[in-house]
């Protein structure tokens, strides 16, 4: 994972935590800001104009379908972004990725429609959201990987948690944005320019990020290792995480399931609420509203408990309440007590939930040494992500029934995964007091060493000549 110029070392460049925060901030406000952006225009108006008439129904599922395909891809972008990052550095995939999503979600506002292309309008609609899922990936292992790693080590828990801030502000955004358009323009006009504007106003968000970004530096602990020679620079971020890290990846995926939560409360309740019960659709979208801006305040307050008291512990207790809290939230749907389904909603979603939202940056991003960390971050969590995001709202959907009465199994779902999740979640070291210079020390001596023993059975490297085997310890960190 290293590329070597001269035998002389460079200086390392300054850690900035406060501009890599604020990358990883506005990066993923850009990326939710297109997720949501595209939720709402499919669930509002896309349903009309990119598909054919006559089946309102069939309409919708497309629409909602083609939401899910970024979703799908995002696993195959982490096989291709993650390595980018690992290789070629984290600004290099920041400022690519940037771009192509950024540029999706404008080209997305100037498709057009089915009435005036026919069937290539859903194409061009799917390949747009595909380039943002493929993206997505990458963008934000690489930002949460440099926010890390340009961290202080008192506060790496605060500054990697800006990145999920900025998917909160990013998804109020999304709908603050779309709010006046629905609210005071017809509905010819929105059909035909108004839910245009709302996806070009990315190129505003893309020119902010760009500005932000273009001028930091990759951080030392990434330069550093590039600039040192290794046993492992023969091969591919990819194939050493899948050699080495295999335990990481699984645990990082499981505990990415938390993200069921959220899908519940955001996808399915919103379904179940309006369909099964009958309150009105704009009460409860209001409901996320609510809750993310609670969240906004909830994430660097518990970011900072966990440096202070340790990863495991905050996001371990926030998967548990959370998946709890689900009981109380959903009982007050099915009852449509208002008043009681915002209290439960900000304490679910915008709280407890963001125990654990605050604190998987970094206590993911920790269980894996600097050359791979992009690699692994990104497979762990997109594969998580994908399971969670495809799956729950069809299992919730079911153990509903087919009379969407039966609120109780859908929440006893939730909390069960919940608890999969705390318990995969406590069997990981705790890496929060640790220096960040000490868990790639430990990391990689396992590696190395395990590199070396590989190496030597298929007799391509000589023991006595090699650095990695003489220092190698079997230290045992992921």
């Amino acid at each position: 994972m290293s590329t070597h110029g001269d035998e002389e070392t460079a200086v390392l460049p300054a850690k900035s935590p406060r501009r890599a925060a604020l990358a990883g901030w506005i990066g993923s406000a850009l990326e939710y800001y297109d997720f949501a952006v595209y939720a709402t225009a499919a669930a509002v108006v896309l349903n009309h104009i990119f598909f054919p008439e006559g089946n309102a129904a069939a309409a919708v599922l497309q629409s909602m379908g083609v939401a899910g395909v970024a979703y799908v891809v995002r696993p195959f972008g982490a096989l291709i972004m993650g390595p980018l990052s690992d290789r070629l550095g984290r600004k290099f995939v920041l400022m690519m990725t940037l771009f192509l999503i950024g540029g999706a979600t404008f080209a997305i506002g100037c498709l057009p429609t089915y009435g005036s292309a026919g069937i290539l309008a859903p194409i061009l609609l799917v390949l747009c959201r595909v380039i943002q899922g493929m993206s997505a990936a990458g963008e934000q292992a690489s930002a949460i990987s440099m926010s890390l790693e340009h961290s202080e080590d008192r506060s790496r828990g605060l500054i990697t948690s800006w990145s999920l801030h900025g998917t909160q502000a990013g998804s109020l955004l999304a709908t603050a944005v779309f709010i006046p358009f629905t609210a005071f323009l017809s509905e010819d006009q929105l059909f035909a320019w108004g839910w245009r504007v709302p996806f070009w106003f990315s190129a505003l968000v893309v020119l902010a990020a760009y500005l932000i970004r273009r001028k930091l530096e990759e951080p030392p602990a990434f330069e550093k290792q590039d600039q040192e020679q290794s046993v492992l620079d023969e091969s591919t971020p990819l194939a050493i995480t899948f050699r080495y890290h295999k335990a990481a990846i699984i645990r990082v995926g499981v505990c990415s399931l938390v993200n069921t939560v959220n899908v519940a409360f955001t996808v399915w309740a919103v379904s179940y609420a309006t369909n099964g019960v009958g309150i009105e659709r704009s009460t409860m979208l209001w409901v996320p509203v609510v809750s993310n801006s609670v969240g906004l305040l909830v994430i660097p307050l518990s970011a900072m408990v966990s440096d202070r008291v340790g990863r495991k512990p905050v996001f371990a207790l926030g998967a548990l309440l959370s998946g709890g809290m689900m009981f109380p939230f959903l009982a007050a749907v099915s009852e449509a007590n208002i008043p009681l389904i915002f209290v439960f909603g900000a304490l679910v979603h915008g709280g407890f939930y963001s125990f654990s939202n605050a604190t998987w940056p970094s206590f993911y991003a920790e269980m894996f040494p600097t050359p791979v960390r992009s690699t692994g971050l990104a497979l762990g969590t997109q594969v998580g992500f994908a399971i969670s995001g495809g799956f729950v709202p069809v299992i919730a959907a079911a153990l509903n029934g087919s009379g969407m009465d039966n609120w109780v199994m859908p929440a006893l779902f939730v909390m069960l995964v919940c608890v999969c999740v705390a318990v995969v979640a406590l069997t990981a070291k705790e890496t929060a007091k640790r220096p960040l210079e000490n868990i790639d020390n430990l990391h990689m001596s396992r590696t190395e060493a395990l590199e070396v023993v590989r190496l030597e059975r298929k007799g391509g490297i000589d023991p006595e000549s090699s650095n990695a085997s003489g220092s190698a310890k079997t230290t045992v960190i992921d």
